[in-house]
């Protein structure tokens, strides 16, 4: 039964798809935690240059086959404050990996692409 709503909460990735990006909602975030999918949470402001400058480099990542089953959780700074505490961040530009229900890696201000898939691969190891 379990299983039943986590796929059509989430839905099933498909060999060749991109990685799904989502705004932030905390029953489709413990779905794909249940689900034991690679989530990154995506922390940022419009205002930001620094969320500006990840922004184009995690959609590079998400469209790489490897990462077809990433789904990408964005939690806007300003207006999600509570989401924002409930994670522990206090800037924007926090970038949090989960593998399943464990956080895994984070990581703030980064705007390496390389750093930036080394951190969401961490959700990918072994």
């Amino acid at each position: 039964m379990v299983a039943a709503i986590v796929a059509a909460t989430l839905g099933s990735a498909s060999p060749g798809l991109a990685a799904e990006r989502v705004p932030f909602d905390q029953s489709r975030f413990a779905a794909a935690q249940e689900a034991g999918k690679p989530i990154l949470v995506d922390i940022a402001a419009s205002w930001c240059p620094t969320c500006q400058a990840q922004k184009p480099i995690i959609s590079e990542i998400m469209a790489k086959s490897e990462y077809a089953t990433l789904v990408v959780f964005q939690v806007d700074f300003d207006s999600q404050k509570d989401v924002v505490r409930r994670f522990g961040a206090r800037l924007q530009s926090t970038l949090i990996v989960f593998k399943g229900r464990r956080e895994v890696a984070r990581s703030v201000g980064d705007s390496e692409r390389r750093s930036i898939e080394r951190l969401i691969g961490t959700a990918f190891d072994s």
